[in-house]
């Protein structure tokens, strides 16, 4: 191949590549998921039981999400439901699945990277390849109305999370919290409560036992 023609198709290649990143976000209803209005979604890096996921009103979720609400695994079926409410927004390349529950309250904003799930791999040596052992639940996960959790973020199943809770970036939230919480670390655990007599978030103690 002449060097005109390498060049000519490397700059095909990058305008390609350039419009894929740069489009913007597609209606979630052209990938089969049950929207309300004016909800849109960037293209999924993978997408799993779309007639399983339900999204509310004025919705955002960017480009590269993993979304799952999974019919059937390693011959199992499932009975999954994922429901993400109105006003949310959800940032790119978060991973949301589910095999039983995933409820995300309205109003809540997901940083990128995000990790939700209420399910995770067998993981008995005996029974051959992690990838293709049954999937396990450990309880349904809630992230109550306008709550934030920071970039790359875990949010691990059984956690239940009230409303107006806060998770720090990089945090591993492995149990639950209740209304005005602020959790960090991992595992999290509770820095600080928000006072709606003070109006303000209130510190805890380290010495404290939640």
């Amino acid at each position: 191949m002449k060097v005109s023609s390498l060049a000519q198709s490397a700059l095909g290649w990058l305008r390609r590549l350039r419009l894929r990143l740069t489009r913007r976000p597609e209606p979630a209803a052209s990938y089969g998921m049950k929207v309300g209005k004016s909800c849109t979604v960037g293209q999924p890096r993978e997408l799993s039981g779309a007639e399983n996921i339900h999204i509310g009103d004025r919705t955002l979720i960017r480009v590269g999400a993993w979304l799952a609400a999974y019919p059937s695994y390693a011959g199992r079926t499932f009975q999954a439901e994922l429901r993400i409410g109105s006003d949310v927004y959800i940032g790119g390349f978060a991973t949301i699945t589910a095999i039983q529950r995933v409820t995300i309250g309205d109003g809540c904003v997901l940083s990128e990277f995000v990790y939700v799930s209420d399910h995770s791999h067998g993981f008995n040596p005996t029974r051959g390849l992690i990838a293709e052992q049954p999937l396990v639940s450990k309880g349904e996960v809630s992230i109550g109305a306008h709550s934030f959790v920071g970039y790359q973020a875990c949010i691990l199943p059984g956690v239940v999370l009230g409303s107006h809770c806060v998770v720090g970036a990089n945090s591993v939230v492995t149990r639950s919290f209740p209304d005005y919480s602020m959790v960090a670390g991992t595992p999290a655990n509770l820095v600080a409560t928000f006072s709606l007599t003070e109006g303000r978030w209130l510190r805890v103690p380290k010495h404290r036992v939640d």
